[in-house]
């Protein structure tokens, strides 16, 4: 089996299809350019292996097929690659500056594992954001391929093996251009230099980022004039900024301890995970057109804000913010995906939420200005944290907790697969009782409902 399907699962940026099967690629391919890309892999399982019935002229002729169901049609890029039991085949659908739907005149998105249908407002709002183009993708006036970093360059070729499986074979800038770092001409683009220039803030003033602290809970110094106690300013490509501002961040976070039994465990003033979730979203998703201002992060001595120029983008709301995804910068979080700072696209948010008030704070506060997203971060603790649970459950229950170990999440459907023959209403009282022993953690509402670990 392929490392590269090994290691995946279906999400975001894949989907998993046993045989080919012309609409349902057609769907999948059209989500995908509206959303952040991705690869539709074919003639493999749920988990990966080969089935051994997808054939390359049935491939091909279903992909054409596919494409003349879409609207515009969907541009790909096909890949055959031979693993144990089978062939696999690659169907790369990158993300389109243009807006697509289908025959039938559905236009989709892909949020997580699934194809959404946007409605009226949402294809508004998407099809305004893409008429502002990429400029991530833009090429950088004056910027040359020596303005690039060699060590940096190193260091991602080294993170994109570990996490793919597999040596890159090529020449670095066949992967630089593949990223979308380097366009046609082998001109370094806003997210190349952003990613792997030597010094980005040469050319981007605005990609930095400032922190500052303050001793009290307003903007103000120890003795109530306008003052500060820490300030740094903080510049590189976007991997550093991220490790240089976790070190000041974790400099100054408070840490206490708490005795159980006999054990003394540390608990730092937020959740690190909470932390640097927020950080890295800031970064991969702040709107770098906006010049003027970087990202800043202000620690007061009751929260913390971290501030990114730039609205949500996309059809993203923040009634919406939890259950669906949008980047403003695909090249970007791409990017910082193979780097590892992103875990899984899409989970940012719930992973903030679930970190806060697992730990007895209140969950984030975020505020959504047409030019400006912040999240707050507050260090009160609401309640204790939660302790770990110990109780009885019935077999579903523990069926249900080792799917969601292995993928991250469930659904109620992905529930009733799991026990097909056992009423919806049973299933649903199941889940809503590890809710309420504090076991799962519910995200989003009606259809878009999922859980996770808690």
């Amino acid at each position: 089996m392929s490392l590269y399907l090994q290691s995946r699962r279906p999400g975001q940026l894949l989907a998993l299809m046993a045989e080919p099967e012309a609409e349902r690629m057609a769907e999948t391919m059209v989500a995908f350019a509206n959303a952040d890309g991705g690869t539709i892999v074919v003639g493999v399982d749920a988990e990966g292996r080969a089935t051994g019935t997808a054939y390359p002229d049935e491939v091909e002729a279903t992909v054409h097929a596919a494409m003349r169901l879409c609207r515009p049609p969907v541009q790909v890029e096909v890949q055959q690659e031979e693993i144990a039991g089978g062939f696999a085949f690659f169907i790369r659908v990158p993300r389109s500056t243009e807006l697509h739907s289908l025959a039938d005149g559905r236009v989709l998105i892909r949020t997580g594992a699934e194809n959404r249908p946007l409605t009226g407002e949402e294809i508004h709002q998407l099809a305004s954001t893409k008429a502002t183009g990429e400029f991530e993708a833009q090429p950088v006036p004056g910027a040359r391929r020596e303005d690039f970093d060699e060590e940096v360059i190193d260091e991602f070729v080294a993170r994109w093996e570990e996490k793919q499986g597999r040596e890159w074979t090529r020449s670095r800038d066949d992967l630089l251009y593949q990223m979308g770092a380097l366009d046609e001409e082998g001109r370094p683009t806003v997210a190349g230099i952003l990613l792997f220039g030597a010094e980005p803030q040469v050319f981007l003033p605005q990609s930095g980022l400032v922190f500052v602290k303050f001793p009290g809970t307003e903007p103000r110094g120890e003795d109530g004039r306008a003052g500060y106690g820490r300030r740094e300013e903080i510049g590189g490509p976007l991997a550093r900024i991220i490790q240089r501002t976790w070190a000041v961040i974790m400099e100054e976070m408070r840490v206490g301890a708490v005795v159980k039994g006999l054990e003394r465990e540390e608990r730092t003033e937020y959740p690190p995970a909470a932390v640097r979730e927020a950080l890295v979203n800031a970064v991969a998703h702040r709107d770098y057109r906006l010049r003027g201002r970087r990202i800043e992060i202000r620690m007061f001595a009751d929260r913390m804000e971290i501030i990114s120029p730039g609205g949500l983008p996309g059809y993203i709301t923040l009634d919406n913010i939890v259950e669906e995804h949008f980047s403003r910068n695909p090249r970007i979080v791409a990017g910082l995906f193979q780097w590892g700072y992103i875990e899984e696209l899409g989970l940012g948010v719930d992973l903030m939420i679930e970190e806060m008030t697992a730990a007895g704070h209140p969950p984030p506060h975020f505020r959504a200005e047409p030019y400006l997203f912040s999240v707050t971060l507050y260090n009160k603790q609401e309640r204790p944290p939660i302790a770990r649970w110990q109780f009885q459950m019935n077999e579903r229950q523990a069926k249900a907790l080792e799917y969601v170990q292995r993928h991250g999440r469930i659904t109620n459907r992905e529930y009733r697969a799991l026990c097909p023959d056992v009423s919806a209403e049973t299933l649903r009282l199941d889940l809503k009782d590890l809710v309420d022993k504090g076991v799962l953690l519910k995200i989003g509402d009606k259809k878009g409902t999922y859980y996770i670990l808690k």
